[in-house]
Order: structure tokens, then sequence, then C-alpha cells
């Protein structure tokens, strides 16, 4: 459902801002590309038209937004952070468990420590 929204949101977006630029401005912008015709939207010319299509067009992309933030919250209950505490295994309180600090290594004891050769003597006089 909310994939169809998304995708008629990127049409009236991209539909709504033609229309917008199709319209006559004081600055002529892009209306005078609109043709010369001015009797296929009616006796007022494609001002009156256009502006009912931009007015409905609008209409629709506000509640198709609001459709789809609800629809989006509707599926998504839990926060980002809900699902790091569970993937971290962090109780749900919010104490965090005490982590015992990493000891420096200890040293050598004396058996293991290799000693000089003892050199022998010849005390015979």
């Amino acid at each position: 459902m909310t994939s169809v929204l998304l995708i008629l949101q990127f049409a009236l977006a991209v539909i709504l801002t033609i229309i917008v630029l199709l319209q006559k401005s004081s600055s002529i912008g892009l209306g005078a590309y609109s043709g010369s015709n001015e009797s296929v939207f009616g006796a007022k010319g494609p001002a009156g038209f256009l502006t009912k299509i931009t007015f409905g067009l609008g209409f629709l992309f506000v509640v198709n937004t609001l459709a789809l933030g609800y629809f989006y919250n509707q599926e998504k209950k839990s926060s980002i952070v809900d699902n790091i505490t569970i993937e971290q295994n962090v109780p749900a309180s919010g104490v965090t468990p005490k982590v015992a600090a990493p000891t420096a290594p200890s040293a050598p004891e004396a058996a293991s420590v290799p000693s000089a050769p003892i050199a022998e003597t010849n005390q015979s006089k």
C-alpha cells in the first residue's frame, strides 16, 4: 500500500510542477509555450482551468502526504533506539551491566625466568 502511495506522490509532484510552470506569470515564464489556441480551455483561456487543476492536484498531494505519514507510522511501531538495545542485549531498563576493566599482564614467575650459567671454579690449591 505504501509503495503505491509513494509512486503516486512522485507522479503528483512531477505533474504539479509542470502545471505550475505552464501558468502565466507576470514575467512570461513557460506560459508562453502553452500554445496560441486558448479556446480549448474555455472563454477565459487557460488561467481559470490551470488554477483549478493546480488546486486539485495540490489538495491531492497534501492528502497523499498525510496518508503516507500515517501508513509509515503504522508499519514502524518501534524506534531505531529500540532496535539497537535489542541487538546489543542490553536490558530494557536502561541499566547497563558493569563490565570488569581489563587487567595488565602479570610479571613472569621467577621459576620460568632463565638464569645465567654458573661457572665452575677450580679451587684446588
